[in-house]
């Protein structure tokens, strides 16, 4: 088959190298502009390594991304981990259409931080959609999904690259085989169980140590490593990444007050939470280094009692 790869970023690579693995013709990547100062694209760098054509526009809008897709002849646009809008208009341009890959089972946690909320929200699975997209965002109708579990420890990490990178991947392969094909069984999403979230930034990582244990649990590995769950200590910032959950069975188990430190060993430190307590092994404070447990308490004077988040 010809196509076109669209997309950013690792996964976008890995998606490239899977199909010149396998011997398939990339006539040309399309990659959104880095800003300024940032490296290269892994995807753009991989295509330049391969001595690919690289398009680099800032919108998929433009007329001459129109005319750049449309000169390349290819029978399916892959897209891979796409930020940039991609209007009907442009996807419709390849002779078998467009394919896209978006980490969630679709038309659950459409948006862009698909692989976040699941986690956050305690579900036990997720998975993967590769889609037709459409002008709706992550819309379209469903080619092929992909199921996997979430470890009740799991990080987005975990999930991420362990088993939706790798999955969505093979994914791309076997939908484009079916399109090419023509033997794709496409089906409208059902509207009635669609949700949408938006990002999952800074703002949506704070921790409220007045919440329960299991939701500020969830919050701290569906967080983990971008953005970062946080709370704050004498007014400074501290990202919090792995930790394990320690729920409280009856009352003489509860050990200090919401929100502050109650046990301190070599590799961690433990906060109260609502019905439980958080042990942190892996922090990170104002100089941006990330610090096992222990030692982060160490350097920056936790002991029992100490508050974090007012």
């Amino acid at each position: 088959m010809r196509i076109a790869i669209i997309g950013q970023q690792d996964f976008g690579k890995g998606v490239l190298e899977a199909f010149l693995k396998r011997g398939e013709e990339v006539a040309a990547v399309f990659c959104a502009p880095e800003k300024p100062g940032a490296k290269a694209d892994p995807l753009r760098a991989a295509a330049e390594e391969r001595g690919l054509k690289v398009f680099q526009f800032k919108s998929l809008r433009e007329a001459e991304a129109h005319d750049a897709l449309k000169g390349l002849r290819v029978d399916l646009a892959i897209m891979a981990y796409v930020l940039q809008f991609a209007p009907d208009t442009f996807t419709q341009i390849p002779k078998l259409g467009t394919i896209q890959y978006h980490p969630s089972l679709l038309p659950k946690y459409r948006g862009p931080s698909s692989i976040n909320w699941p986690i956050i929200r305690g579900d036990s699975r997720t998975g993967l959609t590769i889609f037709r997209p459409n002008e709706g965002l992550d819309e379209g109708p469903i080619v092929l999904q992909k199921e996997c579990e979430i470890g009740p420890d799991e990080t987005l990490g975990d999930v991420y690259f362990n088993k939706l990178f790798p999955l969505g991947v093979q994914a791309m392969l076997e939908a484009a085989d079916l399109v090419v094909a023509g033997k794709q069984s496409e089906r409208a999403q059902n509207e009635s169980q669609a949700s949408y979230e938006g990002w999952c930034r800074d703002a949506e990582a704070r921790l409220s140590w007045a919440n329960h244990v299991d939701f500020v649990f969830n919050v701290i590995r569906g967080c983990n490593p971008a953005p970062g769950a946080w709370t704050t200590l004498n007014g400074q910032k501290i990202q919090i990444f792995d930790a394990r959950k320690h729920v409280f069975r009856r009352y003489a188990d509860v050990t200090g007050k919401i929100g502050e430190v109650c046990n301190l060993t070599p590799t961690s430190f433990s906060v109260t939470a609502q019905g439980g307590a958080v042990e942190v092994l892996r922090a990170r404070g104002a100089d941006g280094k990330k610090l096992a447990g222990g030692e982060f308490a160490r350097l920056n004077g936790l002991a029992n009692g100490v508050l974090l988040g007012s």
